[in-house]
């Protein structure tokens, strides 16, 4: 996101439900409804949070649910594939213009009850889309008064861009609830209406007479019932720790490769992601990067923009998009959740984990920053002796930059809150603690037990 107060595209279509409180591809037939997930991990859920995330990536888990040609794959990674062709698919990309043929199979999940019953659902997931593959990830729910959603498109995927263009999918509702470019939203929570259950199902996709399929590790997703507030109460400090991570600066990027959002200015997400990345050990190859203009530094920062481009949000900042690409590299995973307060953040710094955080504020409501935003992604990297935030702020001159310390109780509050007052005096929306996770796919017993306390399992 830029240093102006412009609205984005998610704060447009996010202030439309706020103002509401306040006042496909692939086989057309739904498979038969599975039994309801019971697992372990949901009667372990503590009631009394506001998040309910809930992911499928054991060979267990694979096996659950309900196939239509895909198939269970063990092994130190499990996951799901393509085992036969159910059938074939035209799909016209409407980015392109082109109409291809597809060979696809399909995998949805058991019933999901939610813990936590929720006006707002973001599915993620992480996958190995090989040239000549890719997967649309739908989402379809029960309404607390007895109705169902329609299977709603969440995302259609590929981690490269020749075959399709990766795109969200516009004008998906039911006059209950909408999706907003990666967001499931009840139209009007003033109404008492929430979302009880859901199931995710995957389309797999390849090109016919292949042998070649989609891998998904991990399909998630993240139910909530934030409520309604500006502001939120103050946490007390608990951790004086800083990890070492990637500096990287979107601002050194401004004007390059503008058909990916304008250029370096937006590039908020895909710069964060990258920092977060590198902290794990990933890195891009020089034939990778061979695309990018060699007079340009940090060419991973450009690669990053281009591989998370939303090509219907027009953006870098599709969440799930973001935490996929994460997940393209060796040995990652990530998800799309949200967090209670800034406890949660220092129990992940603790065991190593940064995470990168969606806020939005004027100037002055964060002192030092220099800028306000309408939606900015930053990494929260560790905290200082008096419990101040340190965060890797990629809207900075420079890379030297980067490295900021924010006032706590300033940042847990623009960050938490859903509802603030923007440079003209209007109420429009705040995240809730939305967050990306980026972490290993065997993660330490230390990272595991961090990560289920805040709600990641």
């Amino acid at each position: 996101m830029s240093r102006a107060e412009q609205p984005s595209r998610r704060t447009v279509l996010a202030a439309a439900v706020v103002a509401a409180v306040a006042g496909s591809a692939g086989p057309a037939t739904a498979a038969a409804p599975p039994a309801a997930d019971e697992g372990p991990s949901d009667r372990e859920r503590t009631p009394a949070r506001q998040v309910d995330y809930r992911a499928w990536t054991t060979f267990r888990d694979w096996r659950r649910g309900s196939a239509e040609r895909a198939r269970a794959v063990a092994g130190a990674r499990p996951g799901v594939v393509i085992g036969a062709p159910a059938g074939t698919a035209d799909y016209t990309d409407p980015h392109t213009g082109t109409t291809a043929a597809w060979e696809y199979a399909t995998w949805t999940s058991p019933v999901h009850r939610l813990a936590v019953p929720s006006t707002e659902v973001i599915a993620s997931w992480n996958a190995h889309t090989p040239s000549g593959t890719w997967l649309q990830v739908e989402l379809k729910g029960s309404y607390s008064d007895g109705t169902d959603t329609p299977w709603y498109v969440m995302g259609r995927w590929a981690a490269g861009d020749q075959d399709i263009k990766r795109t969200s999918v516009d004008d998906q509702g039911d006059g209950k609830s909408s999706v907003w470019t990666d967001t499931f939203a009840v139209d009007d929570a003033s109404t008492g209406l929430r979302l009880v259950s859901y199931r995710l199902r995957l389309t797999l996709y390849r090109r016919p007479g292949t042998r070649t399929t989609p891998t998904v590790w991990r399909l998630g997703a993240m139910g909530s019932d934030i409520p309604d507030r500006f502001t939120v109460p103050a946490s007390a400090p608990g951790l004086a720790q800083e990890l070492s991570v990637p500096r990287y600066s979107q601002e050194i990027h401004k004007g390059q490769y503008p058909e990916y959002d304008n250029g370096g200015e937006a590039w908020c997400s895909p710069t964060s992601s990258q920092m977060i990345i590198e902290y794990w050990g990933g890195r891009l190859t020089a034939e990778q990067l061979a695309w990018v203009d060699p007079s340009y530094a940090d060419p991973q920062v450009c690669h990053a923009a281009r591989y998370t481009y939303d090509h219907q949000y027009a953006g870098c900042g599709n969440w799930p998009f973001n935490a996929a690409y994460a997940a393209t590299f060796k040995g990652l995973q990530g998800v799309v959740t949200r967090l209670g307060s800034l406890t949660d953040l220092e129990t992940l710094i603790a065991a190593g984990i940064p995470a990168i955080t969606s806020q939005s504020f004027l100037e002055e409501e964060l002192t030092g920053a220099g800028y306000g935003t309408s939606g900015h992604l930053m990494t929260v990297i560790g905290f200082t002796a008096d419990g101040d935030v340190i965060a890797n702020d990629p809207a900075s001159d420079d890379n030297a930059a980067v490295r900021r310390v924010y006032r706590r109780r300033e940042w847990e509050n623009i960050w938490l809150r859903t509802k603030r007052y923007n440079a003209s005096g209007k109420v429009v929306s705040g995240t809730g603690g939305v967050c990306y996770l980026y972490f290993p796919a065997h993660p330490s017993p230390r990272q595991r037990k961090a990560l289920a306390a805040v709600g990641v399992l």
